[in-house]
């Protein structure tokens, strides 16, 4: 039997095949589990596309996180493909270029609230949009990037990555008694078509290798992902409101 045997799990994120939350997919369909995609505008076709790149090819869903609409009608569509969901897995990030590389003094607040709708507030809404299909309990994993430090370039992204580490460890407290775990995964730089985004990003790649005493390969997402798996597993019964670190060791290094 596979680690996700007979779990049926909802993935948002998939957009490239090098995409961390692709290889979640991937890896849960090796591991034995149903799994279900999501995607929004004309990011859909690309989504549809890449779906079928998956060991099984996955239903892809319309979501907005941002959409009070496509989050209320959310549980009804995912019932349309399976009857309940043991996991979900919150890939989704956005900033504005105007408040990253170098522009904290500068951004402006429409562009922050943007950032913090989408990188933050929108893991509790696709949380608790899931969780009517979550009756049984189950496990909700996010995706954040080391929000202790003040990263070069990364700016107000990084301020809505503590938001999510913050909104993470509340979720945790409010969605336990029903048996749901809430747990992040933090990544090290790796080499997907969110982190090209980021005006500099290589600046803070570049040094990551040297510096991790495991060594660092920021041209795959394997690590991350099956970090994601495992969380998703009934391996992790009693931890909740946790960032696990998947960076090679920097995290635990001095500068």
């Amino acid at each position: 039997m596979g680690l996700l045997e007979g779990k049926k799990l909802l993935v948002t994120g998939v957009l490239t095949d090098s995409s961390i939350a692709f290889h979640v997919a991937r890896l849960a369909q090796e591991e034995g589990a149903e799994v279900v995609l999501t995607s929004f505008g004309r990011q859909m076709k690309i989504t549809q596309l890449i779906a079928r790149r998956l060991p099984v090819e996955a239903p892809v869903l319309e979501l907005d996180a941002t959409s009070e609409e496509d989050l209320a009608s959310l549980a009804d569509r995912v019932r349309e493909h399976v009857d309940h969901l043991d996991g979900v897995v919150h890939s989704i990030g956005f900033a504005p270029q105007s408040v990253m590389g170098g522009n904290f003094l500068t951004g402006e607040w429409e562009d922050v609230a943007t950032a913090i709708h989408v990188s933050t507030y929108s893991y509790k809404s696709l949380a608790v949009a899931a969780k009517p299909l979550m009756t049984n309990g189950g496990s909700v994993v996010g995706l954040t990037f080391d929000a202790q430090f003040a990263w070069p370039v990364y700016d107000w992204m990084g301020v809505a990555k503590a938001g999510l580490e913050a909104a993470n460890r509340y979720l945790a407290r409010d969605l336990g008694p029903d048996n749901i775990r809430c747990n992040l995964i933090s990544a090290g730089p790796i080499r997907t078509t969110a982190a090209k985004s980021i005006p500099g990003f290589a600046t803070m790649e570049d040094a990551w290798p040297k510096r991790a005493p495991l060594g660092w390969d920021q041209s795959t997402a394997e690590p991350a992902a099956r970090g994601v798996v495992a969380l998703l597993s009934d391996w992790f019964p009693a931890t909740t409101g946790e960032i696990v670190h998947v960076d090679g060791g920097v995290h635990a290094m001095g500068q």
